[in-house]
């Protein structure tokens, strides 16, 4: 599939850029998925869409067994290398799409993503196949970068990450969730909000955006509405601010 290449392309040659990246390896959100992980008594846990496996490193310590899941092998690679730097010997690593989980029914009683469904082509199939995997009474936890709550707004916002990353689908909003995860089958709640900060330095050499891709971006920003520019805090150097929501589901009854 050609956006799959497009992902393996963005991703494949920066993976220690998002071993070492803070949005990606610090945050409240972590300690939350660590305490998640502890109260539900030595889960079996899938991190989808790992990344460099920060997620699943919170978990591990309080789980039976973790499985970092994605589509990029260097990506697979950095996670399970520093799972071995960090003894954390129940985790292991497996390749593959969030659409097609190969994975036998009701496997899991913790599934998390995090940082990774706005890549995703078919996010309403990987939560079908998310239900599938679950154990009954098991949780789902989902962490991703918001959708703009106006559609001047967040025009701007997916024209600014498709610059960056041609990997990026959609940054879905809160509203577009819920429903998402309804109509897969879950009774689901958002969990938490925030505001991100993203350096656009760091923001763009992480992915590795080309000059052409960059000077795009400024321009987009360039020409945005003085409201635009006020909801994302954008800075002199391109540097904003953007919204992040966990969304937190189990099957519905």
């Amino acid at each position: 599939m050609q956006h799959d290449q497009s992902i393996t392309k963005s991703f494949g040659s920066n993976a220690e850029m998002y071993l070492t990246s803070p949005v990606h390896s610090m945050g409240a959100d972590l300690d939350w998925l660590a305490r998640a992980a502890a109260a539900l008594d030595r889960p079996k846990v899938l991190d989808i869409g790992c990344g460099a496996g920060h997620a699943g490193f919170a978990v591990a310590p309080f789980s039976t067994e973790v499985i970092a899941y994605d589509l990029t092998d260097s990506m697979l690679e950095v996670t399970a290398a520093t799972a071995r730097e960090r003894n954390l010997q129940n985790l292991s690593v497996r390749q593959g799409t969030a659409a097609e989980l190969p994975f036998e029914d009701a496997r899991f009683d913790f599934i998390v993503s995090r940082y990774s469904a706005h890549h995703w082509t078919e996010v309403p199939r990987a939560l079908s196949e998310v239900r599938r995997v679950l154990r009954p009474g098991g949780q789902v936890c989902f962490i991703d970068t918001a959708g703009a709550p106006a559609p001047l707004l967040d025009t701007h916002l997916q024209a600014v990450e498709l610059a960056r990353d041609p990997s990026h689908v959609r940054s879905y909003s809160e509203h577009e969730w819920l429903s998402m995860f309804q109509t897969a089958g879950f009774d689901a709640r958002i969990e938490q909000e925030w505001r991100l900060a993203l350096d656009f330095s760091f923001w763009t050499s992480r992915i590795g955006s080309s000059s052409e891709r960059i000077s795009a971006i400024k321009t987009i920003w360039s020409g945005a509405p003085a409201e635009v520019r006020e909801y994302f805090n954008l800075k002199e150097d391109c540097s904003f601010d953007v919204d992040v929501l966990m969304v937190v589901a189990k099957i519905a009854p």
